[in-house]
């Protein structure tokens, strides 16, 4: 897979979400989702929500996941720090 269909994969799952997704062998990814749907929820849940998105890829073209998933309002802090 390329870090564009892992993109367009997410952002299906997660509308409106701000998304950032690199590889550099199309194998092993690191992505950031910035999502409104991951207010109030804990990390797993957050993660379980984009491993949702990318189904079976997962553990198949997608061999590692490395993920940063905060809420849009701890992006936001983040950005001021």
């Amino acid at each position: 897979m390329t870090p564009e269909q892992v993109h367009a994969q997410i952002e299906l799952a997660l509308p409106g979400a701000t998304i950032e997704v690199r590889s550099q062998d199309n194998v092993h990814f690191e992505a950031l989702v910035v999502a409104a749907q991951f207010a109030g929820l804990r990390t797993i849940q957050r993660h379980q929500l984009v491993y949702r998105a990318l189904g079976a890829a997962v553990g198949r073209e997608i061999h590692a996941l490395s993920l940063d998933t905060p809420a849009p309002d701890e992006w936001a802090r983040r950005a001021v720090s």
